[in-house]
């Protein structure tokens, strides 16, 4: 791909981007009433994989501490044009197991898909929905644990964790159990989701929730064990709808 042609792909895919998170108030609306639920002013916020930095902004009106991590390099320089003066950190860097470099397999038009995971490339290259989508271009960027933000910033009340396919691998970059992490699930890989719920248990005793796709709000009205959670996810189809699992620390 030549320079122009690179950086137009680039540009469309911001665009959608845009569209996609800042052209749909009433999302942000529904977002900031399910994240004043779990999320308290002054509460310290990971956000992984922050993208446009759509859900930074509303924790941020919800004056949370956040610490926003993005390696997509025009999404992180979009982050750092709109919000480094409100953020309390700001990291261009991949989360992950260990610390050091990874390759960054970048899709410019459907910048969304971006992934540090090549098995999360190849697996849904395999699904229909995934059809008209190509990662054009690889980028070497640096790599930190949540140990390693844990230890610059201090604990999170909460962690948000959305990096499509690499979710298991960030979680066994930690060593202390979060009170709250939210994390992608893919139902066409539910190895990860499965690895990540299993990591999350052998750090503590945590509880567990679902939110399906934009919807911000939680399928049920009880925070269930992983392993009611891990029979739901194994009856899903491979091409039903992603969301977000939601864990937090079981206190009596």
């Amino acid at each position: 791909m030549s320079g122009f042609a690179e950086r137009l792909s680039t540009s469309f895919g911001l665009a959608r981007s845009l569209v996609v998170y800042y052209g749909q108030p009433w999302r942000r609306t529904a977002l900031r009433r399910f994240y004043a639920s779990i999320v308290k002013p002054g509460d310290l916020v990971f956000d992984i994989g922050a993208h446009v930095g759509s859900r930074s902004r509303t924790l941020l009106d919800l004056r949370a501490d956040v610490v926003a991590v993005e390696p997509q390099p025009a999404f992180a320089d979009f982050i750092e044009s709109r919000f480094l003066d409100r953020l309390k950190g700001f990291e261009r860097v991949a989360v992950g197991r260990s610390a050091g470099e990874i390759d960054l397999l970048i899709s410019s038009r459907h910048p969304t898909v971006t992934s540090i995971s090549s098995r999360f490339v190849e697996t849904v290259k395999q699904s229909k929905g995934f059809s008209q989508v190509v990662w054009d271009r690889k980028v070497t960027v640096p790599m930190v644990t949540l140990d390693h933000l844990i230890a610059k910033y201090g604990m999170p009340a909460f962690c948000k964790i959305d990096v499509e396919g690499a979710e298991a691998e960030i979680l066994y970059g930690l060593t202390k159990p979060i009170p709250l992490v939210a994390f992608e699930y893919i139902p066409a890989m539910p190895s990860v989701a499965s690895n990540a719920i299993d990591r999350l248990m052998g750090l503590g005793g945590y509880r567990f929730n679902r939110v399906v796709g934009e919807q911000h709000r939680f399928v049920w009205d009880r925070w269930k064990s992983a392993d009611e959670l891990l029979v739901e996810l194994s009856q899903m189809q491979a091409d039903a709808q992603s969301g977000d699992v939601y864990a937090r620390i079981e206190t009596r």
